[in-house]
């Protein structure tokens, strides 16, 4: 039998998202709860895919017809609800759709407090922001308020989110996303040593999502 994972080398969960994504506002909350679960067995690090960036930003309004028809869906399948402010926000059409400022904001966070598992947390909270409350993830006075409950220095974040380094750690995030070959958001890949499995290609319920991680355990220490 192989031996038992220490602290340090513990198997990662990668939870890839991209903070503009429905499905990935609903599958959250299932991340969290495996957090939880895995606590001491499996360390859970998330990272930003970069889903409207480049020529893809544009106003809201372009895909708002899209969104609007899918909302219920993600209700529905997640049991999240969006916020009556983000509707507001969509209906009025001029919110600029921009994966990268969120996603810089969550690297920022992530390189500040060298904890991933923070990092899950506060990438649920931006996701909150705009899905739930209708707030604007372009300016960088939203995250004041979402830096609160972590304990994380607004004036060192602001400084961390605006410095040319932060914006190329983030396409360098993107890219290496890329790489991995993800087609789509939410995607939730286990690593074990050098080797990658997907076990979650779209949203997937907790249940689901947590015999599957515990099978991929399994196999790994049989």
């Amino acid at each position: 039998m192989a031996p038992e994972p220490t602290p340090a080398n513990l198997p990662e969960l990668l939870y890839i998202h991209d903070p503009l994504c429905g499905w990935c506002y609903g599958m959250s909350p299932v991340i969290n709860r495996i957090q939880q679960d895995f606590a001491g067995r499996v360390d859970v690090s998330v990272l930003c895919g970069g889903m409207v960036k480049g020529n893809e930003v544009e106003p809201i309004s372009v895909r708002w017809g899209y969104i609007e028809h899918a909302l219920g869906d993600v209700e529905k399948a997640t049991g999240v609800q969006f916020g009556a402010a983000f509707k507001a926000l969509g209906a009025a059409g001029s919110y600029v759709y921009d994966s990268e400022p969120p996603s810089r904001a969550i690297a920022a966070f992530r390189h500040l407090t060298q904890d991933p598992a923070r990092t899950v947390a506060f990438a649920h909270a931006v996701q909150a922001a705009l899905f739930h409350g209708g707030q604007d993830l372009n300016r960088p006075a939203t995250y004041e308020a979402l830096l609160v409950p972590f304990e994380v220095d607004g004036t060192e974040f602001q400084r961390r989110f605006e410095s040319p380094e932060a914006a190329r750690a983030i396409q360098q995030e993107f890219a290496a996303v890329a790489r991995i070959g993800v087609q789509g958001f939410p995607t939730a890949v286990l690593r074990l040593g050098e080797q990658g499995y997907v076990l979650a290609r779209g949203y997937q319920p907790h249940e689901q999502l947590r015999q599957g991680l515990e099978q991929l355990l399994r196999e790994e220490v049989a």
